[in-house]
């Protein structure tokens, strides 16, 4: 993806403001689908947290697997530790068939 169709940070709100802005949300997340602007949320306006369509939460999921695994990969290596990818997925409740 390019920068220039990146989608742009959403401004922080604090909590308080995100339960109170969290229908408006779901309204946009109904009428817009997965192209809806995320919320983003958090302390000090610091992000800590983000509402996204669950459209697009679906379409992310085998993304997440993957970073999720990735990370384990590496933690594993770091500590010493062997195994393949596919045990890592099975770890992971995952179908290790699809990491051989």
């Amino acid at each position: 993806m390019s920068t220039s169709s990146a989608m742009p940070i959403q401004p922080v709100l604090p909590t308080s403001e995100a339960r109170t802005e969290l229908p408006n949300a779901l309204r946009r997340f109904r009428s817009e689908g997965v192209m809806a602007q995320p919320m983003v949320f958090g302390g000090h306006r610091r992000a800590e947290g983000v509402v996204i369509p669950f459209e697009l939460y679906t379409e992310l999921l085998p993304v997440i697997e993957d970073i999720e695994i990735a990370h384990l990969v590496r933690e594993r290596a770091a500590a010493g530790g062997s195994g393949s990818l596919a045990d890592v997925a099975l770890g992971l409740g995952l179908d290790p068939d699809d990491y051989r």
